[in-house]
């Protein structure tokens, strides 16, 4: 039975981050499993809570959930308090937030919390987290596992509002939820353009020499399968594709969180058979 979440708070030069550690009661030294939500998500949306606590348990190893610095949401549990900082975000500012976390569970502390050191870490990344972890995996050997929900796979999604940067303008996104317009700076085009190789997803899957399960819905309205099929082609015999029949983005789940279900429990299968591979056997 997993203990927790027990929260952390770290603050290093130019992020925030705030998370949660599940650390099962007899949790061994050496390995942990972090999950990284996407775009408009945060730590505590929908499933995220009840997925890192269910690996936790089925794993035996504690999991982290956190907000990336420029989540926009900040002091709250799930309220975007802070749309300047989501309007800056970038996937490099994202790279860099993921890298401080596995800085601390490799020193054992994250902030003042102090959790079992890990030289091993599986990866699981949502969406556009999806694609910051394969990013981060392929750069990074203290990964040996990794896992993607209905990622991206490219980051090669702002252009079109190229024109409207270039013109001065402050690109807004309707969040449907919240009813709130949330901001977005030409940054992340920028950030992409001048980082065109370090952000290559296609290129960093290609690269992976660890066990990577790529879990998508094939009803999935915001990322389309064909970004699943890409993936798996691109990191090759070291890929497994798991076919989510009739799931969306979300896995059949949204927020709050409403209990599981049966395409949401065949993926959490999936990342664990997965994390089995690369994990239990010490990578």
């Amino acid at each position: 039975m997993s203990v927790g979440p027990q929260e952390f708070e770290i603050t290093v030069p130019g992020a925030r981050l705030r998370g949660d550690v599940w650390v099962p009661g007899a949790a061994p030294r050496g390995a942990a499993i972090v999950v990284c939500h996407g775009f408009k998500g945060f730590k505590d949306w929908g499933f995220f809570p009840y997925l890192s606590g269910q690996l936790a348990e089925r794993m035996g190893l504690p999991v982290v959930c956190f907000n990336f610095d420029g989540s926009g949401v900040r002091d709250r549990v799930d309220e975007f308090d802070d749309l300047a900082a989501f309007s800056r975000n970038t996937f490099t500012k994202e790279l860099f937030d993921l890298e401080v976390i596995l800085d601390g569970l490799g020193s054992g502390r994250l902030g003042h919390l102090s959790v079992p050191p890990c030289d091993r870490c599986g990866l699981l990344g949502h969406s556009r987290g999806g694609a910051t972890c394969i990013l981060k995996a392929a750069s990074r050997t203290q990964v040996r596992a990794l896992v993607t929900w209905a990622s991206i796979a490219s980051v090669d999604r702002y252009g079109g509002y190229s024109e409207r940067w270039d013109a001065g303008e402050t690109v807004s996104i309707r969040n449907a939820r919240t009813g709130q317009d949330m901001p977005l700076e030409r940054n992340v085009l920028d950030d992409v353009r001048a980082n065109g190789a370090r952000l290559d997803v296609l290129g960093a899957a290609a690269a992976l020499r660890v066990p990577f399960g790529v879990v998508h819905g094939d009803a999935d309205e915001s990322v389309p399968f064909a970004d699943a099929e890409a993936l798996a082609a691109a990191a090759g015999p070291g890929a497994t594709l798991f076919r989510i029949g009739g799931a969306g983005h979300g896995m059949g789940e949204g927020h709050p969180f409403g209990g599981s279900n049966e395409q949401f429990e065949s993926a959490i299968e999936a990342s664990v058979a997965v994390f089995r591979r690369g994990l239990e056997a010490g990578g």
